[in-house]
């Protein structure tokens, strides 16, 4: 499995449990992501994003998204998207 970097956390809302991600390459709904931090490390299928509390297919590098997440993410965590 390959790994890409396309962003970093900018922002966590535990209710719901959302992560803010400012995005340096594509996202799209279905793609398996990877975050990473310094005590982060978690995957994750995007199911769905917004972008201003509206649903999105997909985003481009520098869309600011929000993606439900399933643990604690921290500003500054990097983002990958996994590519088989």
């Amino acid at each position: 499995m390959a790994e890409v970097e396309i962003g970093m956390i900018t922002d966590f809302f535990s209710r719901p449990v959302v992560a803010a991600i400012e995005l340096t390459g594509e996202l799209k709904a279905g793609d398996k992501i990877h975050i990473k931090g310094h005590t982060t490390d978690i995957e994750v299928i995007v199911n769905s994003m917004q972008i201003h509390n509206q649903s999105v297919p997909a985003a481009q590098a520098g869309d600011a998204v929000g993606i439900q997440v399933t643990d604690r993410v921290r500003p500054g965590d990097k983002v990958y998207k996994i590519t088989d």
